[in-house]
Order: C-alpha cells, then sequence, then structure tokens
C-alpha cells in the first residue's frame, strides 16, 4: 500500500492540498524521465513513432476509464479541454441559445465560455446552489429547474473545485439526452478518484485531468468526445495534424493530437500510471481514504463546530469542505496556516462563505489532519 515515503513531498509541510495539482510519486516521476530520455536519445525517431506510442497510452487509459481510445485526446488540463469545446460549440449555437451551468463552477473553465461567446448572443445561465448544498436529489432537482426551451448546452463539474460537492451528472446527462440537450462535464477531480465509465455515461463531451488524483506529471489530462460530437470538434491549435497520415484513426485524433514539437511524456506516464495503480490496491486504497476524509470532517465539527458545504451523504470524495466562521478573512486564514504551521491548504471565499477545502490521499495521515485542527484552534481564536 501506499504511503507518503513514496512521494516527494517535502518533510515539514502538512500536504492537505492535493486536490489543486496533486503530487507525482518517484516511481511516475522516474517513468517520465525514462519517456524524456528516450526522447533526447533520438527525437526525429521519437516523434516518428509517437503515433503509436500515444495509442498504446490511450488503450491503457481508456480501459480504466470505460472509453474507447479513439474518442479521447491527450491535453495539458481540463481547462484546455473546456477551451476545445467552447472553441467548438461556438459554431453550432445561435443567439439566444442558453448553456446551463451552476454557479460553483471552476473560474477558469467559466472565463473560457464567456471569451469564446463573447459576442455570439448566447447567454451563460448560472443555477445558484445554496451553501449548504441540497441532498443529491435535491441537487438533481435544483439543477433541471433551470432547464428552459432555449437551453442548448448542460455543462456541469462532476465534483465542484471550491465547494467539493458531487454533482449528479449521470442523471442529469440521461435527462439532458431526452431533451436533445448537448452535455459537458468538467471531471477535472474525477479519474482515479471516483467510479468513471465514460461510455455508460454517454455525455457529450468529457475532460478531465489525470495529473490530480491518479498522481501523474502536470500536464497530463485528457479530452473525450463522443463519436457524434467528433466531426464538429475542431482543434484549437492547428499544426500538420492529419496531413502527415498519422495513426490511421482519421482527423479526429491526428489533428488534435499531432501539435508539432512538444514533450508528451506526461501524457505517456498516464498510461504507466493505470498499472502503477492496480499494483498499489487502488480500490482499497480509496476506500481508506474516504474514512480517513470522513474522520478530518468529524474533527473539524467537533472541535470546531465547521459544518459541511453539502448536505449529501456522499462517501466518494476524497476532498472534505467546510464552512468557516462569517466574517473570516480567507487570504489572511490561508497565509497563517501555511507561514505559522506550514500546513498548505486551500482557504476561499465562494458566494459570500468562507471556506476551508482538505484533501486526503496516500501521503496523507490522521496526524495531518489533527495538526489542522490545531491550528485552527490558534488562528480561530
Amino acid at each position: 500500500m501506499l504511503s507518503r515515503s513514496d512521494f516527494t513531498l517535502r518533510d515539514d509541510i502538512v500536504f492537505l492540498n492535493h486536490g489543486s495539482f496533486g503530487s507525482c510519486p518517484a516511481f511516475l516521476l522516474d517513468r517520465q524521465q525514462y519517456w524524456i530520455q528516450k526522447l533526447e536519445e533520438q527525437p526525429v525517431l521519437f516523434f516518428r513513432e509517437s503515433f503509436e506510442t500515444m495509442k498504446a497510452a490511450r488503450v491503457s487509459l481508456g480501459g480504466y476509464l470505460g472509453a474507447d481510445p479513439d474518442d479521447f485526446i491527450y491535453v495539458t488540463n481540463s481547462t484546455y479541454g473546456v477551451n476545445v469545446v467552447a472553441h467548438a460549440l461556438k459554431s453550432l449555437l445561435l443567439s439566444g441559445d442558453e448553456i446551463l451551468m451552476t454557479d460553483h463552477e471552476y473560474g477558469a473553465c467559466d472565463r473560457a465560455w464567456e471569451l469564446h461567446l463573447e459576442g455570439t448572443g448566447v447567454e451563460l445561465v448560472r443555477q445558484p446552489i445554496p451553501i449548504p448544498a441540497p441532498s443529491i436529489d435535491g441537487i438533481e432537482e435544483l439543477i433541471w429547474s433551470g432547464v428552459t426551451a432555449k437551453t442548448k448546452v448542460l455543462y456541469l463539474s462532476h465534483i465542484t473545485s471550491p465547494t467539493a460537492v458531487r454533482l449528479p451528472v449521470e442523471a442529469l446527462c440521461k435527462r439532458a439526452r431526452g431533451r436533445g440537450i448537448i452535455t459537458v462535464i468538467d471531471g477535472a477531480h474525477a479519474p482515479g478518484h471516483i467510479g468513471l465509465n465514460l461510455d455508460e455515461l454517454d455525455a457529450d463531451f468529457y475532460t478531465a485531468n489525470c495529473h490530480k488524483w491518479m498522481c501523474t506529471p502536470k500536464g497530463s489530462a485528457f479530452l473525450w468526445v463522443n463519436k457524434r460530437m467528433q466531426k464538429a470538434t475542431k482543434p484549437l491549435i492547428v499544426s500538420w495534424g492529419n496531413l502527415l497520415g498519422g495513426s490511421g484513426h482519421g482527423s479526429f485524433l491526428d489533428d488534435h493530437e499531432y501539435l508539432g514539437t512538444r514533450d508528451p511524456s506526461p501524457f505517456l506516464v498516464a498510461g504507466d500510471a493505470v498499472q502503477w495503480m492496480k499494483e498499489h490496491q487502488w480500490e482499497k486504497m480509496l476506500e481508506n481514504l474516504r474514512a480517513l476524509r470522513n474522520e478530518g470532517l468529524t474533527i473539524l465539527r467537533e472541535d470546531h463546530g465547521l459544518l459541511p458545504t453539502s448536505d449529501c451523504e456522499n462517501n466518494e470524495v476524497l476532498m472534505g469542505a467546510v464552512c468557516l466562521p462569517t466574517g473570516t478573512d480567507v487570504q489572511e486564514l490561508k497565509n497563517r496556516l501555511y507561514d505559522n504551521h506550514n500546513i498548505e491548504v486551500v482557504v476561499l471565499e465562494w458566494l459570500g462563505t468562507p471556506v476551508l477545502r482538505f484533501s486526503v490521499h496516500a501521503h496523507t495521515s490522521r496526524d495531518d489532519l489533527r495538526k489542522l485542527s490545531t491550528a485552527l484552534s490558534a488562528e480561530l481564536a
């Protein structure tokens, strides 16, 4: 079973922010170095063979995600994936059409929609979800109540970044299909974290990071596009793409995947990571971590009266988000937790509510959570 010794984190840091960037274990960093070395030994040959090595990485990851390896491309992060989708849908939507999302979406992706659709007349509708969020059924009905005859796209996070709420995307994708609504899911926190089968979900677009919970090197993510939408999904960056002949799998893969000179090692390590996860009893580890996350929420409630940002009884999520006292200076508290206690944790304000979000992974211990509680006793006094 994995432990902190498998990672390269500094010994003096209490790292409770795996959700933001993750931490790559030494083994996967070594695998990245292997691919970089292969690249530098014979760069021309490496890129000539890259269609096959990238395909092998997609096959491995696709098996884990329940996805046809020809239906997704590697991208640097899920925000990039959302940009590709917004760019593609710009040509399909008309003035007066609406894109329904929640007011808990990740800020960078929210901004991508705004910039790509600027001047089109397409309206972004942000359905409010209160803090604390209601039950999973309550969230489903609350989001669906925002659907109108003008709704053409439903865009949702699988797990919200600022508030760590798991949204019922499975049920909402099914309802959207029945209404002919295009579905776009930002699964930035999903792979390696919660159960995921892309073919069964049957969204139109799904983008997610491998460099968070799967622990791959930074810059390793994917965009899955349903076959029915691939022809309409043009690349953000145009290079030689399919003109080179490429993989023989068509322009969707080649136009998006062959972008000229770049370091593909983070993508290739995603393939290695799938086997690494199997070897380290990933499902058993997740079971233990979910119990640890729940213990962390209990500690914060019992020691400080801090309540979760959601009423959902969902034990899958490895991030715990709690509401801080009204009036908390979130930036000041974040600074003090790091400067005075060496604790790296998310502290932010969302929809007027101060929030603290901690994450647990294989490098996290009960002692880390106790240190957070002790630090809050000093800094919230």
